[in-house]
């Protein structure tokens, strides 16, 4: 009997000393089922009188060692884990490459991982950036941010929330059945911004421990850097291809995309049209009103155009007044199409000058088609281009067609010409 009593107060003890240990459930368990196996064959080698305090000093080495040979074991995981995760952040600016590292380090450094999910967060919108499960399928989003629900609550506060049992918890009222478990949200955080959240669910309840939330903190941390990097490359990138004065894309962003499409237009055996436009008169604008005013107009002007084309076509500033547009896929009927709305919108638009006249402007275009009037970006530019030499010393105001399409073509007026 005294025994038993010896039993029941060490292990007793060991629980309260576990719980200031910070281990988990399962880790707190299995210490508690080796000591109580040592203390039972202590029973067979120690004098009564001394079994509790053998007991107690097995209990307290069991507990010292095993608490050290933890954080070794985590202090470990950490340097694994920056080390995968700055070789990505180092040798990829590809966001996506990044956070596939951090959702599958947290799979591995947190056991009982159910999933793990991660959202980008700006202008207080959540989008869905990576994900991985414990069957191993990846980016693949369970379910939307719910707009009072953990991730949107993460978000929103900035704060991290770690819910023990989704089932007994007002964030998971109304939920599906099978959210069941244990889940912690992590904001991502780059100098006091929430740029992202982090979840990762459990299928067991219960909460982590400080060892487990220490690598999810560093793991957050780490995809929280990848972000504000890439939102930075993204925004530098743009400059790099954006045209300062009209805010349209700019020459090396046509060029590539105009490679882009050609490549397109081979593996699906179909043609594409390059409309070269100039803005006629522009020159008298700027004598009269300045340069100021005529990078006013220019963008007025071409944001015009810009909003007038299909969702596929691409717009951009060539260079001074001149605009270059890719339609794709496009022929020559479809192109007709196109610069016909050009031209009626820009007759029903006008621009107010600083002395109150209304300024009205018409386009002079080339149109050009692949591949009859090139195989590359550059010969289909410039035959655009030829194109719209002719419209503006023959017929201003007018979309003339590159020849060889139809036959020898000084100019083609495509505002008159109907489709067959």
């Amino acid at each position: 009997m005294a025994e038993k009593n010896t039993l029941i107060k060490i292990l007793s003890e060991a629980k309260k000393a576990l719980k200031k240990e910070g281990l988990s459930k399962s880790e707190k368990d299995e210490i508690l089922k080796l000591l109580k196996v040592l203390i039972l064959s202590l029973e067979n080698h120690t004098s009564p009188e001394n079994l509790e305090q053998e007991a107690r000093n097995l209990s307290e080495n069991l507990i010292s060692r095993h608490s050290l040979i933890t954080l070794a074991k985590q202090q470990a995981d950490e340097l694994d884990a920056l080390k995968v995760l700055s070789l990505n952040l180092t040798s990829s600016l590809d966001l996506p490459t990044v956070l596939d590292a951090v959702v599958k380090e947290a799979m591995r450094l947190v056991s009982n991982t159910r999933a793990i999910h991660i959202y980008h967060y700006a202008n207080k919108k959540l989008d869905f950036a990576a994900a991985l499960d414990a069957d191993g399928q990846q980016n693949q989003e369970l379910s939307k941010p719910r707009k009072n629900g953990l991730t949107q609550t993460v978000a929103r506060k900035g704060e991290t929330v770690t819910v023990e049992d989704m089932k007994a918890h007002n964030l998971f009222k109304n939920t599906p059945d099978e959210w069941t478990g244990s889940i912690v949200g992590i904001p991502l955080k780059v100098k006091g911004r929430v740029v992202g959240v982090m979840n990762l669910s459990r299928s067991t309840t219960g909460g982590f421990s400080p060892g487990e939330m220490q690598l999810l903190n560093m793991l957050a941390n780490q995809a929280a850097v990848a972000i504000s990097n890439a939102r930075v490359h993204q925004s530098i990138s743009k400059k790099a291809y954006t045209d300062v004065i009209t805010g349209l894309s700019n020459r090396r962003a046509l060029d590539e995309r105009l490679e882009a499409e050609i490549i397109s237009a081979i593996r699906t055996n179909s043609s594409l049209a390059v409309v070269m436009m100039d803005l006629d008169k522009f020159k008298q604008v700027n004598d009269t009103y300045g340069h100021q005013v005529g990078d006013l107009v220019l963008r007025a002007v071409f944001n015009v155009i810009a909003n007038g084309i299909r969702s596929t076509d691409f717009v951009a500033r060539y260079g001074g007044d001149e605009l270059a547009l890719i339609l794709a896929p496009s022929d020559l009927h479809t192109a007709i199409l196109v610069t016909n709305k050009i031209i009626e919108n820009l007759a029903r638009f006008s621009y107010a000058a600083p002395d109150g006249n209304l300024i009205k402007f018409q386009f002079s275009g080339g149109v050009a088609i692949y591949p009859d009037h090139g195989r590359n970006g550059s010969d289909l530019l410039r035959a655009a281009d030829a194109a719209l030499y002719d419209a503006k010393k023959h017929s201003r105001g007018t979309f003339v067609a590159a020849k060889g399409i139809t036959g020898p073509l000084d100019f083609l007026n495509l505002k008159n010409h109907k489709p067959k």
